[in-house]
């Protein structure tokens, strides 16, 4: 089994990686069977909304076609803190909480504010030579988030 903090690398990493907009850095860390989701719970109309899924190969499409959208390319920080890792050593598996906090900072200007907030939800393949992304699902309490903006957190 992994260590605790081989898991939370992966993670931090993750985060770090998709900062810097290391798309194919960022797919490296996940497993081929990866999945991934944006969900949020909308109030208003009492319902479960998915805003983006995704298996890898779909955001490698994603990724890829990045350059062709209309999109603001003002920078974004995410700051991940690792709350929980529950491992599963039958399934070969972790299950951990994280909480996302995600800045933006303007190009003019370069002023910096508060973007989005939410938890991530990721299982963790523990099954090869290093921990790998199997599942996430990045669960927004932000949910206006403004036009323009097409890189997952």
């Amino acid at each position: 089994m992994a260590s605790k903090q081989s898991i939370d690398e992966l993670i931090y990493r993750s985060g770090l990686v998709m900062d810097s907009k290391d798309f194919a850095g960022f797919l490296d860390l996940c497993d081929p069977a990866f999945r991934y989701a944006i969900t949020a719970y909308i109030p208003e109309i009492r319902k479960e909304m998915t805003w983006l899924e995704q298996d890898k190969e779909g955001m490698k499409l994603l990724f890829d076609n990045l350059p062709r959208h209309n999109s603001d390319h003002s920078p974004l920080s995410r700051h991940i803190t690792v709350c929980i890792v529950d491992q599963d050593e039958a399934k070969q598996q972790a299950k951990t909480i994280s909480t996302l906090q995600v800045f933006k900072t303007s190009l003019d200007g370069g002023a910096t504010e508060l973007f989005a907030v939410g938890k991530i939800y990721d299982t963790v393949a523990l099954n090869g030579d290093a921990p790998k992304l199997l599942d996430r699902n990045i669960r927004l309490d932000t949910r206006m988030l403004g036009a323009g903006y097409h890189i997952p957190f």
